[in-house]
């Protein structure tokens, strides 16, 4: 068994434990401890409990020793020289133009390191400022950034319930903090009014969240239409811890009952039957929709196979089948056009040979036909091709 011991660092610091070993503690005494920075001051939170070596982190420190009057006058004296580390650390910043906020320097038990800490929107390269801060306090120096949070933990404040911040006080660690829980509260959404000094979401609006959700339960909607005590109301607002809710009737009057009256004269709407049975009755009947589908079965389109493919001897069949039988004869003079394909209309028949007018050059009265115009193709045809056997 090893006796644990729960120590903190400054009033509202995190808790952290350490292996006691056979020294006699009590809540409130100051002792001196092993840190990873070094040697430290803590004050003792709780009386120290035997717990298993197995549940025991490896990593965990020991209690050196108590406190005595000497380590807690050079505590002290440490303490003003912090501020005057702190002044000269910002006059430097400001002379750099470097963007950054200073916010504390702390020294460490033996006096052997500086800690500042700062805040800032992104990254700085404080080398240069490293250099000037080592050269005029003789100890080493550690720049460490922090949120602002720890920043108004760090500093302090009142906060707008005209009490104590809550992260200075008594809050040892920063819990999550969302706009779903002031919602549920029922407070405004007013950034000046939900935020800290910090900038940050107030803390305290996680402290009755969890008490809020549990009334929640016995309580309507803001916004619900119901019927209570004979009356056509409407939930306009509800105070969860006083169990008041205010209705509104139809004629905007303002009715104010607690939640047991509500429950109590609460009934069924009367608008809502009839509504009901006009909604019904333009659904159809479970009983007519099963008697439709039995009467007229669902048609199903049939399933049909691959097209056949064309053989390869097809095309050169139908090939070989107009070579055959030969040229088309040609169409004689004097006839009509053949008739058309079906789905256009054909054209009227041509008239009998007696009533064709005669054709120019050709005699009226049955005399020598006349003589054909020589065709102007041929004529060069041939004067081609004598100017190929050398005739002129």
């Amino acid at each position: 068994m090893t006796r644990i011991v729960s120590i903190k660092f400054c009033q509202a610091g995190r808790h952290y434990n350490f292996a006691a070993g056979d020294l006699n503690l009590e809540p409130g005494e100051t002792v001196v401890v092993e840190t990873t920075r070094g040697l430290s001051l803590g004050i003792v939170t709780a009386y120290p409990e035997e717990v298993a070596e197995e549940r025991v982190p490896p990593e965990t420190k020991n209690v050196i020793r108590k406190a005595t009057e000497a380590d807690i006058r050079s505590q002290a004296c440490f303490r003003d020289r912090e501020r005057e580390a702190f002044h000269f650390c910002r006059r430097r910043i400001e002379e750099r133009g470097m963007q950054m906020k200073l916010v504390r320097a702390e020294y460490l038990f033996d006096g052997s390191k500086i800690i500042f800490y700062f805040t800032s929107d992104g990254r700085v390269d404080f080398r240069e400022l490293v250099k000037d801060l080592a050269h005029q306090l003789h100890a080493r120096i550690e720049m460490k950034q922090i949120g602002v949070r720890d920043e108004a933990k760090m500093i302090g404040g009142i906060g707008i319930c005209g009490r104590e911040l809550c992260c200075c006080s008594f809050l040892s660690e920063f819990s999550p903090v969302s706009v779903k829980m002031a919602k549920e509260q029922g407070l405004a959404l007013n950034p000046t009014k939900i935020s800290g000094q910090c900038g940050r979401l107030l803390c305290c609006l996680s402290y009755e969240f969890g008490t809020y959700l549990a009334l929640k339960k016995g309580f309507p909607k803001p916004g619900a239409k119901t019927v209570v005590n004979g009356k056509n109301v409407m939930v306009t607002d509800i105070n969860y811890l006083t169990g008041r809710i205010t209705l509104r009737t139809e004629d905007n009057q303002n009715l104010f009952v607690s939640a047991e009256e509500f429950d109590q004269g609460r009934t069924r709407p009367r608008e809502d039957a009839p509504r009901l049975q006009e909604d019904a009755s333009l659904v159809p009947a479970a009983s007519s929709v099963a008697s439709k589908t039995e009467r007229e079965p669902q048609r199903t389109r049939p399933l049909r196979g691959p097209r056949p493919s064309r053989a390869r001897g097809d095309g050169q069949e139908k090939k070989t089948q107009e070579k055959t039988r030969g040229p088309r004869p040609q169409q004689q003079a004097g006839q009509g056009k053949p008739q058309q394909k079906q789905g256009k209309p054909a054209q009227a028949p041509a008239p009998p040979a007696s009533e064709v007018p005669p054709a120019a050059g050709s005699s009226p009265a049955g005399g020598e036909p006349a003589k054909k115009r020589p065709n102007r193709r041929r004529r060069k045809n041939r004067s081609k091709t004598d100017d190929k056997n050398g005739n002129k």
